[in-house]
């Protein structure tokens, strides 16, 4: 399980840009490591536009957003056009960087019971450390949360 205080798990996934996003090359500046379950659901779309409108504010604060999701490149290319989202979206389809920080696993909803990505966001600060953990985040409130951590 990922813990305050310690160092974050490092990865590289591939990025609705094309390329590839490894954390370790963003040392240096604050990160907000945010893992969502799909794209354009509403609670995903609430939660992607909240960062959206307050992306001024993050990057005042110096701090590179990254969204997670077991979506592939393409489905992230489409939420993040449909939406302007200005901020990478990087695929986990084998959720495997899920896994490593601890938010893939059961989950319930209407009675079904399947495998998925818990609401879950980490943010890291300038050295690679995981500053704090924010587990079952509300889309409606989640920036504000986040850039309350980061200005703290």
């Amino acid at each position: 399980m990922v813990e305050e205080g310690k160092p974050a798990p490092d990865f590289e996934l591939a990025s609705d840009g094309g390329g590839t996003v490894k954390l370790s090359d963003l040392r240096g500046k604050p990160v907000v490591l945010y893992f969502y379950p799909k794209d354009d659901t509403p609670g995903c779309t609430t939660q992607a536009c909240g960062i959206r409108d307050a992306y001024g504010e993050f990057q005042a604060a110096g701090a590179t957003v990254l969204g997670v999701s077991p979506d592939n490149e393409a489905s992230h290319v489409k939420f993040k056009e449909k939406f302007g989202l200005p901020f990478d979206l990087l695929a986990d389809t084998d959720h495997s960087v899920s896994e490593a920080y601890g938010v893939w696993g059961e989950k319930k909803y209407m009675g079904r019971t399947y495998m998925g990505v818990s609401r879950s966001t980490f943010v890291i600060d300038s050295d690679g450390n995981v500053k704090r953990v924010m587990h079952n985040v509300k889309p409606d409130t989640h920036a504000d949360d986040v850039l309350e951590t980061l200005k703290s």
